[in-house]
């Protein structure tokens, strides 16, 4: 079965084409590259969940200067993943499971106008990107690594996003896909249930398959079918992962 626990330098090839990833990057502005940087750091939790931190520190890991590091900092303090402390730094936003429940029926009802837009208005050649994706995704689904997984899922949603064509719920949504990935992360590296990405992958390609075929019905109940997996993954979560994994400052004890 797959291992989400192999490293992403692995001898698979790279499941996004480098010369978009060029393209796209150089449109960016550098604080919406020190935002995906962070955000991919948060997902993976190589910034702690609870941690408290200097925006230092975040502009020594993503090397990028102190203006782009705000003004992500900001970004993501608007999406709750950070909260700021004017003179005292931030804090990464720990992981509150029932929160995140509450957030997952937000997510579930989202999905579902964003689907039935995106099945729509989708074109022909947004089609063609998603059925793109798809493949990669079942050609190398053996040795798959969470973080490649990741890689293909960012560009899934973007598609879907861009193909509704609504900027207003892509604000919104955005966050909460992050929310979600640094969940599913934990879920897949820190739990036996995890190990297989099978199921992940499969509920995936049913909604790339029912949006490229044009079936509405189809694809949101596809949708709530990956809403259903995520669900799952709470009562694991809840019964077998340290709470010092959610929040690091539990697994701390002050000096006496």
């Amino acid at each position: 079965s797959p291992d989400p626990h192999s490293s992403p330098q692995s001898a698979l090839p790279r499941l996004v084409e480098t010369a978009d990833a060029s393209r796209r990057h150089a449109a960016l502005s550098l604080a919406d590259r020190a935002y995906e940087r962070l955000e991919e750091l948060l997902v993976c939790c190589k910034l702690q969940p609870g941690r408290f931190m200097a925006t230092h520190e975040l502009q020594a890991l993503v090397g990028f200067g102190r203006t782009p590091v705000l003004q992500a900092v900001n970004r993501l303090a608007a999406d709750t993943l950070v909260a700021v402390t004017p003179r005292h730094g931030l804090r990464i936003a720990p992981i509150d499971l029932g929160r995140d429940r509450v957030l997952l029926r937000l997510r579930r009802d989202m999905e579902r106008f964003v689907i039935q837009l995106a099945t729509e208005r989708s074109g022909a050649s947004q089609r063609n990107q998603l059925l793109h994706l798809k493949r990669q995704l079942l050609e190398h689904r053996e040795g798959l690594s969470l973080a490649q997984f990741n890689q293909v899922d960012r560009h899934i949603d973007q598609l879907l996003l861009t193909a509704a064509g609504e900027p207003f719920v892509e604000s919104t949504l955005r966050p909460l896909h992050t929310v979600f990935r640094r969940i599913g992360w934990i879920f897949h590296m820190r739990t036996p249930q995890g190990t297989d990405l099978s199921g992940t992958v499969d509920n995936h390609v049913a909604v790339i398959d029912a949006v490229a075929s044009g079936k509405a019905g189809a694809a949101i109940d596809a949708s709530d079918r990956l809403m259903d997996h995520v669900e799952a993954m709470f009562d694991v979560l809840e019964r077998e992962v340290p709470p010092s994994l959610l929040d690091c400052s539990l697994g701390q004890l002050d000096d006496p």
